[in-house]
């Protein structure tokens, strides 16, 4: 039997482990964060494919203008959980989840997370949720949508409903617990070498992410513990013919869920900090911008929510308040965009698969964002509010922007994670299909939802079908565009050829560990001795081969 090494978390203790971790480890209780890492990665993939499916079925329905594929109910039950699958089960775990577990440690030059087992207890808590979601369809569905607006929950409220709400819960609790460990981590962890102005840009995306998850969580969660009371107890939070307040609810939720959406694309900002310039081979442009951008964007971000609510009876002063606070988070965010272009620029592109879905992100979030600042103003969002142009968006900000940027990073880290490089031809094949699928699938609705398509129907207009088709073949398009990724994966982990510790010839500490890293991360921690985007400033080694 091989000897048994320690690691400590914070408190002192001690965990034995073996010297090398074996398959059934990433099914079991385990507290090294490379592991938890993965794990997060795989099941969040899993159930972006259950999500993925889910599309699949409303598009399918949605080729014809009548209900003749699957019931409304069902219908309504397919949106309800496909949107919730998508974000937090899918690009919140992923992103926080998956990337910040495997990176911040070794990227920090720390042995593990700041709490080992607060960190594997916040992942298997994802587990149960996620799978709650899923068997809330043999409950006849949670039927509310995924923002689950009383009254519409309250009449249509039935055990899917509270499992939905159980859920989601037990996912903002294993949220609030990661944000801890993340502050801490980065805090109190890094080596004594890495100064704040020398931390990679990733772990500045994660701090914020962390901060802005501990404000906006426990809002949520209050939010739903309320909502569940009306349902299953009698209570009349939510009831105005009791006293309630209908209006509330969507200041509580949208007290979270507007900044969600920069807890799912912030640490994807962080990742195309990390991949642009390694495969650019320059120097990141504006480093000290894009850090403190990201803690700009994590206190505008807190300010915005009502821009939701604009039909909700808001007052114009309040109206013209968040439309002003809405366009301000847009200057943050465009400080990143122009910091990645004018890194690019000039620069010794290497057009690989990472580098490639990195530059998709950029030209699907700039067209995001810029219908985001229309729908941030109050006359275009009242006119739009509840169409198919507020679909478009969000896709274009949370496909086009974060799916993108999840592919980059995979694409960048499988080589650290599995030490084996994946097939570049499978992957540019994947990206080139993404590419054409997310554009055929959410460009056209644009059009939809300026000449009125509602969203959330099973049933339209006829006039509305030929677009509708469109649509539906684009994301047929993207689900086959899954294919050459999983093959790629699967194949390249078992078979792939070997990568040295730093095939990218990158700057960052996770590059001076061993490819996949030892248990320990390092035998002897690193000593920082040069910025972590110092290219061009030595000779460059030979490049590696991509195929």
């Amino acid at each position: 039997m091989a000897q048994a090494n320690i690691t400590s978390d914070m408190m002192g203790q001690s965990f034995p482990h073996p010297d090398k971790w074996k398959w059934y480890h990433y099914f079991t209780f385990n507290i090294d964060h490379k592991v938890i890492g993965i794990q997060y990665l795989v099941t969040a993939f899993f159930f972006y494919l259950v999500g993925g499916v889910m599309a699949l079925v409303m598009r399918s329905e949605l080729a014809t203008p009548s209900a003749d594929l699957v019931d409304p109910n069902f219908y309504n039950a397919m949106l309800t959980n496909h949107g919730t699958i998508m974000i937090f089960f899918w690009i919140v775990p992923a992103a926080i989840g998956g990337f910040g577990n495997y990176l911040v440690p070794l990227m920090i030059g720390a042995r593990d997370m700041a709490f080992p087992k607060l960190n594997a207890l916040a992942f298997w808590i994802t587990v149960p949720a996620g799978l709650m979601i899923i068997a809330s369809l043999f409950f006849g569905g949670a039927q509310a949508g995924w923002t689950s607006y009383p009254p519409l929950s309250r009449i249509t409220a039935n055990t899917a409903q509270s499992m939905w709400i159980l859920a989601i819960t037990l996912v903002g609790t294993s949220s609030i617990m990661g944000a801890v460990n993340f502050i801490v981590t980065i805090w109190k962890m890094r080596v004594p070498s890495l100064k704040w102005d020398q931390m990679p840009l990733f772990c500045w995306a994660m701090m914020a992410t962390s901060i802005l998850a501990l404000f906006s969580t426990p809002v949520l969660a209050a939010g739903l513990t309320l909502l569940l009371f009306d349902i299953n107890f009698g209570t009349s939070f939510f009831d105005p013919a009791k006293g309630g307040d209908v209006v509330m609810y969507q200041h509580l939720f949208w007290f979270y869920s507007h900044p969600a959406v920069y807890l799912m694309i912030l640490p994807i900002f962080g990742i195309m900090s990390e991949v642009i310039p390694v495969h650019a081979r320059k120097p990141i442009f504006g480093y000290k911008a894009i850090a403190y951008s990201s803690l700009a964007i994590c206190l505008v971000g807190l300010f915005v929510w009502v821009h939701h609510m604009f039909t909700s009876g808001t007052p114009p002063w309040m109206r013209m308040f968040f439309t002003v606070s809405t366009l301000i988070v847009a200057v943050p965010t465009g400080v990143k965009i122009f910091s990645w272009v004018a890194t690019l620029w000039g620069g010794k592109l290497r057009l690989n698969s990472a580098m490639l879905f990195a530059i998709g992100l950029l030209a699907m979030f700039v067209l995001g964002g810029l219908s985001g600042v229309t729908l941030g103003t109050a006359p275009v969002d009242i006119h739009v509010h509840d169409t198919y142009y507020v679909v478009a968006h969000f896709h274009y900000v949370l496909f086009g922007g974060s799916v993108f940027g999840l592919y980059a990073g995979l694409y960048h880290w499988f080589p650290k994670m599995t030490g084996r490089m994946m097939n570049e031809p499978l992957g540019k094949l994947h990206f080139v299909l993404t590419f054409i699928g997310t554009n055929l699938t959410f460009l056209p609705m644009h059009e939809l939802g300026l000449k009125g398509m509602p969203r959330r129907v099973a049933m339209y207009d006829p006039q509305f079908q030929y677009i509708n088709i469109i649509c539906t073949v684009g994301a047929f398009l993207l689900g086959i565009s899954v294919l050459p990724f999983i093959i790629n994966a699967i194949w390249s982990w078992r078979n792939g050829p070997k990568a040295s510790g730093n095939p990218w010839n990158a700057k960052t500490l996770e590059w001076t560990t061993a490819s996949p890293p030892i248990i320990e991360n390092w035998n002897v921690l690193p000593v920082v001795t040069e910025g972590p985007y110092d290219y061009g400033h030595t000779p460059e080694p030979t490049e590696v081969s991509s195929s």
